[in-house]
């Protein structure tokens, strides 16, 4: 009988890549998923990709994704060769870069193998799992794809630089967030971007360092935003961070077009999500007619994008 497991996609409303460095981040799950299906295999490990993705994510996903199944059934101590396994990726998820797939894909197969094998994980132990399948796949992420693909809600998130515990708070929105994502086609391979941006402020730290600075100021001020509901605030906030993203070399023409879009058209704010120089734009609303008109405005250029609200519960 064929096992299941989910895990969501995700947005980072404030500090990816500063979250790498230890600064604080924001970010929220959404209600679209990757559901994997484990079933017995007639040989090794049988793996079948039948998510919806943009073009050409799968093959330049490729190699990160065979690093992570590999990191699974290690972290798992799962042997396919003495026990055959076929496991299927589906959902509604769209994989693309910047909406956590690749954690989702962990999070989801760690889920189904623990429910197949009758092992019993927690959603704690899931998560280290889907952490290790994140190092394995990307280099050095910073955490918050996978705790978030695995708890859901929306959280603050601070990475603890030392390897110990990472510093969670799961916070709780006043009014819904309203939100457009918009692709810009683009995939990128997150451990290439990750290691540029390390180069580069290896290469020029004081000016990573006022950037870092810069972003800490905000963070505080987003934090206090949300709390009290003020989207306004909010979608500022956001703009500003997008701003820091493109001075850390993140940014691309895609990205600019689809924020120029976005707040022509009303957004309150727009800022890439993710790993950057690609993948996805996510664009604040603040009524659901102002969300359908930064959504055809989107369309119109030509670019997909879909309509979500943030906060989603993750499920097994």
């Amino acid at each position: 009988m064929a096992a299941k497991g989910k895990g969501y996609g995700k947005v980072i409303l404030f500090g990816e890549h500063f979250a790498v460095y230890g600064l604080p981040a924001i970010a929220s799950a959404i209600s679209d998923h990757t559901l994997a299906i484990v079933e017995p295999g007639s040989k090794g490990l049988e793996f079948i990709d039948e998510r919806p993705s943009v073009e050409g994510y799968k093959e330049t996903k490729k190699q990160e994704i065979q690093r992570e199944l590999d990191a699974i059934t290690k972290v798992m101590s799962i042997d396919a060769a003495k026990t055959p396994l076929k496991i299927t990726l589906t959902g509604n998820l769209k994989a693309a870069s910047g909406i956590g797939a690749s954690a989702a894909l962990a999070t989801s197969i760690a889920r189904a193998l623990s429910n197949h094998f009758d092992l019993k994980f927690n959603d704690a132990q899931i998560n280290e799992v889907a952490f290790e399948a994140e190092k394995a796949g990307s280099g050095t992420p910073s955490g918050i794809d996978n705790t978030v693909s695995t708890f859901g809600g929306m959280i603050s998130f601070e990475k603890n630089m030392k390897g110990g515990k990472n510093e969670i708070e799961h916070l709780k929105l006043k009014v819904p967030l309203r939100i457009v994502l918009a692709s810009t086609g683009i995939s990128q391979e997150t451990k290439k971007v990750v290691e540029d941006i390390r180069r580069a402020k290896e290469k020029n730290p004081e000016k990573f360092l006022k950037i870092f600075k810069d972003y800490g100021h905000l963070y505080e001020e987003a934090l206090d935003a949300l709390a009290k509901g003020d989207l306004k605030k909010t979608g500022k906030f956001m703009s500003h961070n997008q701003k820091l993203l493109e001075e850390i070399g993140l940014s691309c023409p895609e990205i600019e077009e689809l924020v120029e879009t976005a707040v022509r058209h009303g957004a309150l704010g727009a800022k890439l999500t993710g790993t950057g120089r690609g993948g996805l734009v996510m664009c604040l609303a603040d009524s659901e007619a102002s969300q359908d008109k930064v959504f055809n405005a989107i369309r119109k250029k030509g670019f997909e994008a879909e309509k979500t609200e943030l906060g989603a519960r993750a499920k097994q």
